[in-house]
């Protein structure tokens, strides 16, 4: 018999913001944990299961009792629940978390293989931050929790290992749910603590049943699948609890190593299933998703994100854990609240997932009133609207910036699409840190400072350009003030007050 060890109630290896690390006991023991801590993957896989816990053990039926419950109430009840499933979280063991001890018969590989960033296999090693890391127990239970949805799709995984009798592999691992094809963005709503967070983003039966075939479904831990496609495997599947712990890889951790075999195929959004935590426009037959775009930072598609509170939403991206959480907020006036969102950009050739020399996680989050969505919902005010309008207007100066870069580069016989990039990457750069000042100035009768931040971000992107186009020889000169556009027009009065 195996020894149980390594305990995830009471080892710490969830990491925490400014704390460290903690156990699921002290995560959910009270409001002492703030925020995660980690990658952006590790935040979202992390959090899920968090939030998969938080469902099996206290699902309320609806918003009346999520809101009598509150986030005090839900983490008395998580940790009861916790510990009478004590046994099913040791790490180590004949019955190891959320790992598959019939798949030791699979290929033990390093724990870099699956690890994106960690150069494996014919890989070419350019830093050291590609090398594999010392592997902690902690480092390995939160390795394992980010396989559940974010395994990269090839040929890491061993194929060749079947548990379903009759199951057919293809050659090359799909990707997790949580990835998909590009990588997804995930945003979640963000409380004061950890455990309002997951409170915020815990979703009521009567949403649950309206989106998912199984309900809430049975957590694996509880239940682990026998195979690929089981009665287990399948509904998970068609449950809730399958996009928070999809068990799209089947795992078992050794000492020096991995037993790494593909899991449960997940339908896609192509299939029209999606994650709580994913966006996606669903006007159309064929959903079309957020995915993670380098170039553009999450909180420049908060408008995106939130279009379901324009009053006449009837197409455009909608994430689950906003448009069911955000209202209820609305309603109780609770103050402030954050929308977090994030993902991990990926790239694909000849069916292997990769990260290249670009791709990388990326996230960023904003905070909100409630009185702005109140007041948006009720019709009361028409905050977001002028968002919409400010922040398209800033999208009309970032192509600009880029275009007016671009043409000073073309006019010098130099190739500029890359100058022009980093120029409006730059621009945005100095935008972004008075983005919640732009989101406060939209409430209201705000109309002399969107005047004066309009006139500021004139003044970056001339910067900007500046900075970017070199004007010390005559020649340099004459191609500057050709193409040097009159940035003044985005800041006029008349503009600023639509």
């Amino acid at each position: 018999m195996t020894e149980n060890r390594y305990n995830l109630l009471d080892e710490a290896w969830i990491p925490i913001a400014d704390m460290g690390k903690a156990g699921l006991l002290r995560v959910f023991g009270g409001r002492e944990c703030r925020a995660l801590g980690g990658t952006a993957v590790q935040k979202i896989a992390v959090l899920k299961l968090l939030i998969a816990i938080a469902q099996a053990a206290a699902t309320p039926q609806d918003t009346q009792e999520w809101a009598a419950m509150g986030p005090d109430g839900l983490g008395e009840r998580c940790t009861l629940y916790l510990e009478q499933w004590r046994d099913a979280f040791w790490l180590y063991g004949d019955k190891p978390f959320l790992q598959m001890p019939a798949c030791s018969k699979a290929e033990l590989k390093p724990y870099g293989t699956a690890m994106p960033q960690v150069a494996s296999g014919n890989t070419t090693l350019l830093t050291h931050l590609q090398l594999e890391p010392i592997m902690s127990d902690a480092s390995r239970a939160l390795l394992l929790v980010e396989q559940m949805g974010f395994g990269l799709g090839g040929k890491k995984t061993d194929q060749r290992v079947i548990l379903s009798k009759g199951y057919v592999k293809k050659k090359s691992a799909k990707s997790g749910p949580s990835i998909s094809y590009n990588g997804i963005l995930h945003s979640f709503l963000l409380g004061n603590s950890l455990l309002e967070t997951v409170w915020l983003n815990l979703l009521t039966r009567d949403v649950i049943v309206d989106n998912w075939q199984e309900g809430v479904g049975t957590a694996p831990w509880e239940k682990m699948p026998e195979g690929e496609d089981c009665p287990t495997a399948r509904a998970l599947k068609a449950s809730l609890m399958g996009r928070l712990v999809p068990l799209s890889r089947f795992c078992l951790l050794r000492e020096d190593g991995l037993h790494y075999v593909e899991g449960i195929d997940h339908p896609d959004h192509l299939s029209g299933v999606i994650d709580p935590s994913a966006a996606a426009d669903k006007a159309k037959t064929e959903f079309k998703m957020l995915w993670v775009d380098l170039e553009k930072k999450p909180w420049r598609q908060l408008t995106a994100l939130l279009s379901f509170l324009e009053s006449e939403h009837n197409s455009g991206f909608e994430c689950l854990n906003l448009k069911q959480g955000i209202p209820r907020l609305a309603d109780s006036r609770a103050g402030q609240f954050g929308i977090w969102s994030g993902g991990l950009k990926v790239s694909k050739n000849s069916g292997e997932y990769y990260l290249k020399g670009d791709d990388d996680c990326i996230e960023s989050k904003v905070w909100l009133d409630t009185a702005l969505v109140a007041g948006n919902l009720a019709g009361n005010d028409d905050w977001f609207l002028r968002l919409k309008i400010q922040m398209g207007k800033l999208e009309k100066m970032g192509k600009v910036v880029y275009g007016a870069t671009r043409g000073y580069f073309s006019a010098l016989n130099a190739q500029g699409d890359a100058h022009a990039a980093e120029a409006s990457g730059l621009f945005w750069q100095l935008v972004e840190p008075t983005f919640q000042e732009l989101i406060q100035a939209c409430y209201g009768d705000g109309k002399e400072r969107l005047a004066k931040l309009m006139g500021t971000y004139a003044v970056f992107a001339g910067t900007t350009f500046d900075e970017s186009c070199p004007h010390g020889t005559a020649r340099q000169f004459e191609a500057w003030a050709r193409h040097r556009p009159g940035f003044g027009v985005f800041s006029q009065k008349k503009q600023s007050s639509s």
